[in-house]
């Protein structure tokens, strides 16, 4: 399907490997220049080499780094039409093993950092009348994973921003969505579950009966960037393989 992005200017957050690695490869298939960034000069590097886009080094854990990353692929490419927002999720641990001064860190990572990207990239879109902005959160926002705490309270923050925002600039033909990833076969997932065995035993729990590829996560985020997408905002989307079974 043709997304109708070609020749957009994208800005890909945290896109060296897994997940964002495989949300810039579909901007690159479908046309759109880009400007991709993550913490690591060499990964940076080597991943828009492969891609074909610009790269910047940028530390998303603070959130005027990670505004500032918007703001100069913006220069660079002349304009901003899509943002897709994502960055290095907070350290895991329970409620009572986690100290007050602990939020502050899981806060600005994945709550202000998502502020601040989103900030810095609408007024231009609001301007120039379109826009796509989509964030990747985690299906902990509707149902709280164990021993995530800070993931699980400073994401649903997060989700709550978005929805504003999607709501007061909707008229101006910018949407804005996010996605709630489930468990997919990524290098973070196999270094957290261990062998293969493991790793099919966990996709085997799952309704559709396995785990989720990057390819696959990469075509859900390329849809939301799509002209066809223009009356879907203020949405967010489990991507889990049927996992989440609430009604709401």
């Amino acid at each position: 399907m043709d997304l109708g992005i070609a020749g957009k200017r994208a800005a890909v957050a945290a896109a060296t490997g897994g997940l964002g690695y495989a949300r810039a490869a579909v901007r690159v298939a479908a046309g759109a220049q880009g400007t991709s960034c993550g913490s690591d000069e060499g990964r940076a590097r080597s991943a828009a080499e492969k891609l074909g886009v610009q790269y910047l080094v940028t530390d998303l854990r603070d959130p005027e780094a990670a505004a500032g990353f918007v703001e100069q692929a913006r220069e660079r490419m002349g304009g901003l039409d899509i943002l897709v927002v994502n960055g290095p999720g907070p350290a895991p641990g329970r409620v009572a093993d986690t100290a007050l001064g602990d939020y502050q860190a899981a806060l600005d990572r994945s709550l202000l950092a998502v502020v601040g990207m989103c900030l810095a990239a609408a007024p231009g879109m609001r301007a120039q009348g379109w826009g796509r902005i989509v964030a990747i959160t985690s299906i902990g926002v509707r149902q709280p994973l164990p021993d995530l705490v800070l993931s699980n309270t400073a994401r649903a923050g997060a989700t709550g921003f978005l929805r504003t925002l999607a709501r007061e600039i909707a008229g101006d033909g910018v949407t804005v969505n996010s996605l709630q990833p489930g468990s997919h076969l990524t290098n973070r997932l196999r270094s957290m579950v261990g062998s293969e065995e493991d790793l099919a035993r966990a996709g085997a729990q799952l309704p559709v009966g396995r785990l989720g590829t990057p390819e696959e996560f990469g075509a859900v985020v390329g849809f939301l960037c799509s002209q066809q997408a223009a009356f879907l905002t203020g949405a967010a989307i489990p991507v889990d393989g049927g996992a989440y079974q609430a009604l709401l």
